[in-house]
């Protein structure tokens, strides 16, 4: 299915700013995620044989993987248009209603962290997703009446971080289901050699391997990394990203090999010091380190527990051994421990 795809330069694609083209426009640019890509190369062009609309797609998973990039390919494959938004700025009725009415036949329609949508807003939702209408109320008080208003087909498009918390009739609602997961090295690392290219940064093979395994899984920080490690490469070297290069910048930014900031590591600490390891509540470790709970359930917590440093339990978070080999520390008996005892 792939072969059949051509990739950007192959469509001449005419982007004048280069820090544009590090967002990939379609499924052959898309590094990773090999599984969905191919699903959707298949949806999609079974969709265009018939002449049809996409059906409505769902996508989950971390901040800075994708999201947003694969709505945006989807339009691109579709050739179709789209409109993006995001949940919280859709306040009232009359938000969403005016963006549906005047969407063409066959346009992709994408929310945002859909999952904050408000309750009136998904009732309308329902039925212009199932039957390409909408509920409108004229008048007021007694007289008031609901007409259903006609609107183009369209292909809903749903992304979040927090996919359960997304009302079950609406996500039910979705024929297409996808979920994307953090990246291997390798997967980073390609992403990484496509993106110093359009950047024009000269990178080093081994400086590439070391800067991957730094990137927490997702390619929207080893974008980020790669150009402040272009910045070190001009002022403290020849302009070539070396492996040095990329271990001094990342010592300068607070990054370990592990890809752990200073809060990754000041989370863990907390737990051990303050809460001897744990379990401690989420709320009161966000207070602790003095982060949003948000922030920390959505940033900072998955790329720990993937990593084997923290651990969820029914009674909160819990440091594993591994953590206490990173930090150096010595493992005291733990509070849940004691509470055993008695």
């Amino acid at each position: 299915m792939d072969e059949r795809l051509l990739t950007t330069d192959e469509r001449n694609e005419d982007v004048l700013n280069p820090d544009d083209l590090i967002r990939p426009k379609f499924l052959a640019d898309f590094q990773g995620q090999k599984e969905i890509k191919e699903n959707l190369a298949i949806f999609i062009t079974a969709a265009k044989a018939r002449e049809e609309s996409l059906d409505h797609v769902f996508i989950s998973g971390p901040p800075g993987l994708g999201k947003t990039t694969l709505a945006s390919i989807i339009a691109n494959e579709m050739d179709a248009e789209i409109k993006m938004t995001s949940a919280p700025a859709l306040e009232k009725p009359k938000d969403l209603a005016g963006i549906l009415t005047t969407i063409k036949e066959g346009s992709i329609f994408f929310i945002d962290e859909i999952h904050r949508l408000r309750p009136v807003l998904e009732e309308m939702l329902y039925i212009a997703m199932e039957d390409f209408e909408i509920d409108w109320v004229i008048g007021q008080g007694p007289a008031a009446r609901t007409i259903r208003v006609p609107i183009p087909q369209f292909t809903m498009i749903g992304a979040t971080t927090k996919a359960g918390k997304v009302a079950a009739p609406l996500y039910t609602r979705f024929g297409i289901t996808t979920r994307i997961g953090f990246y291997s090295d390798e997967e980073l690392e390609k992403i990484i050699k496509r993106s110093s290219k359009i950047l024009d940064a000269n990178i080093e093979d081994d400086a590439i391997i070391t800067l991957a395994k730094c990137s927490r899984g997702t390619p929207r920080i080893a974008n980020r990394l790669l150009k402040r490690l272009r910045d070190f490469a001009v002022v403290l070297g020849d302009g070539i990203i070396t492996e040095d290069i990329v271990k001094q910048g990342l010592k300068r930014l607070g990054i370990d090999p592990q890809g752990l900031d200073e809060l990754d590591r000041k989370i863990l600490e907390t737990i051990i010091d303050f809460y001897g390891g744990g379990p401690v509540g989420a709320e009161t470790l966000a207070i602790s380190v003095g982060e949003a709970i948000e922030s920390l359930e959505d940033f900072y917590e998955p790329y720990l527990i993937q990593k084997g440093y923290i651990k969820r339990t029914p009674r909160g978070r819990v440091v594993t051994e591994k953590a206490y080999t990173l930090l150096n520390k010595e493992k005291r008996e733990s509070n849940e421990n004691q509470r055993l005892l008695f």
